[in-house]
């Protein structure tokens, strides 16, 4: 039997206030890190979001595209307490998952790269692939960092590589922007002035990873894989240094200490040796080595940037923002909350979709982003409001499809096949009409174009594009063809808002829609312009 001493002790232990936050589910823990940052936070942020301002806003987040009519009318009908809670599970269960992933982590890897050595349906498909099973992220980065694109079945996973030719300085600057937050392009040639984590032996720390390795048999050819030597170490001067002296040194991450390469026998360097038209295979790759060190629990960097950047996916800007300027000059707006989400999401061992479900569920993601009248302009930073995100060019171009009734006229023909087999045959067939809303909303290549600006192209696309016009007409099923078919003009508004902006219309837009149409001549052109004029306002453009 215990002493009632340290029975009390234990009692003390497991009902500590630190204790029992732990156990609190991560979506209540997020949301009191919120509350903290602002006094008086309750009485000044926006109340929750509406249910069809939550539904768009958390089917575009999850699945890339807009609701239908048909689940607008079943989430609104559903009187169930959790029926929130419900409809991200089955978001997160269905194939529109994998699909806005892809996208996503496609332009987060490749910044809208044009294809060079592997092609953007191999590549999608090997993000939709690894989506869809739920590929931790850690081991998802390590196939991206170490793979060699020799094996057909694996290839698209060097594309990161493959795709930027292997060319050092930019590989390198990369891998420290897009897996760790830190864009230290300024370290290449010196110490940052300002900033003191910006160090320069770390910029050369990580090239040292790869500067054995090269692309064989030649940068130039389109089939080419990554080869590499058994030696050669990275040697480095300041600009700012008169006396040019040159630094030497080996692999290292950020702030760590250096990696010894082990010693091989004289003789035993190479698994492959090199000789002419035989690519070189070390018997140690200091490649696999970046991608096991860089991954790895020991360097959470690593998790802290992808929570960071998950953040920023799901509440339009990150805790640390930008998300490729993580560093001391440049503090998270919430570093507690940072700290915690870093150290979940490496003890729920990387998964990206436990992640993002606990950020839907917590009442910062599910509130309003109508601003409270006496509030006046919020600080983005403190999320308050919710914070409106442009639409990224695929989700623009699978909610105008779902909007107009393309999608649905498309998955009519495709029925026989099976729920499952019907959304991937879909995806295929949807998925070649991306190309004109990623090449004119898309930004240029290499940016991952996180800002909104449209630009004076956009503006004539949105107007006068023929993949934007082109899905305007009536045809068998389509919106124009059945907003054509109803009489009432108040039910004409009522099916218009409910497609295009899932929602109901208010009294003076369902007034201004029936004017509108009581006062034309010409009622199908008129509600072909109707649809267009929704489609594209600021309201549809944005996830809000």
């Amino acid at each position: 039997m215990l002493a009632p001493s340290r029975l009390l002790a234990l009692v003390a232990l497991f009902t500590s206030p630190a204790l029992l936050r732990a156990e609190e589910p991560l979506r209540v823990r997020i949301d009191k890190h919120i509350a903290n940052g602002v006094p008086d936070f309750q009485k000044k942020a926006a109340p929750a979001a509406s249910d069809e301002e939550f539904l768009r806003r958390v089917t575009l987040d999850l699945t890339g595209t807009a609701p239908t009519v048909a689940e607008l009318h079943d989430f609104l009908a559903d009187s169930a307490k959790d029926k929130r809670e419900k409809l991200i599970d089955k978001l997160l269960a269905g194939t529109g998952y994998a699909r806005r992933m892809a996208w996503h982590f496609d332009v987060m890897l490749m910044e809208r790269r044009p294809d060079a050595k592997v092609p953007r349906t191999d590549w999608e498909q090997y993000l939709k692939l690894a989506f869809s099973e739920n590929k931790p992220y850690d081991a998802l980065v390590r196939e991206l960092l170490s793979t060699d694109g020799s094996d057909p079945k694996t290839r698209a996973a060097a594309k990161f590589v493959l795709d930027r030719d292997l060319e050092p300085h930019l590989v390198t600057k990369d891998i420290g922007r897009v897996f760790l937050g830190r864009n230290m392009q300024c370290a290449q040639c010196h110490d940052h002035p300002n900033v003191d984590d910006y160090r320069q032996a770390d910029y050369y720390g990580i090239q040292a990873f790869l500067n054995r390795s090269f692309l064989f048999p030649n940068a130039q050819a389109p089939t080419a894989v990554i080869a590499e030597r058994a030696e050669g170490d990275v040697n480095f001067t300041s600009v700012f240094d008169k006396n040019k002296k040159q630094h030497t040194t080996t692999p290292k991450m950020l702030g760590a200490k250096a990696i010894d390469d082990p010693k091989a026998e004289k003789g035993k360097e190479y698994k492959v040796a090199p000789a002419p038209n035989v690519k070189p295979v070390p018997a140690y790759s200091r490649r696999e080595r970046l991608a096991a060190a860089i991954t790895s629990p020991e360097n959470p960097t690593f998790a802290r940037n992808i929570v960071n950047r998950m953040w920023a996916m799901m509440m339009g800007r990150g805790i640390v923002h930008p998300v490729d300027w993580d560093h001391s000059k440049n503090p998270p707006s919430h570093p507690e909350l940072l700290d915690e989400l870093t150290r979940e999401f490496i003890s729920h061992k990387y998964d990206l979709k436990w992640l993002i479900r606990e950020i839907a569920l917590s009442d910062a993601y599910q509130r309003s982003s109508e601003i409270p009248a006496d509030l006046g302009e919020p600080p983005a930073d403190r999320y308050l409001v919710a914070v409106l995100k442009p639409l990224t060019p695929e989700q623009f171009g699978y909610a105008l499809m779902q909007a107009t009734g393309h999608t649905d006229a498309e998955r009519d023909a495709l029925k026989k096949l099976g729920p499952k087999a019907t959304e991937e045959a879909l995806d295929g067939k949807l998925a070649p009409r991306l190309g004109p809303f990623r090449s004119i909303l898309g930004g240029k290549a290499g940016d991952a174009g996180e800002n909104f600006s449209a630009t004076l192209d956009q503006t004539l696309f949105l107007k006068y594009g023929g993949a934007v016009r082109g899905l305007l007409p009536p045809r068998t099923g389509n919106l124009a063809d059945r907003l054509s078919k109803i009489t009432n003009p108040d039910a004409v508004a009522d099916e218009l808002f409910a497609a295009v902006l899932a929602r109901r219309p208010t009294a003076d837009e369902m007034k201004d829609v029936g004017d509108v149409l009581r006062s034309t001549k010409d009622r199908q052109a008129t509600i072909n312009e109707l649809v267009w004029a929704l489609v594209a306002s600021a309201e549809f453009r944005f996830n809000h």
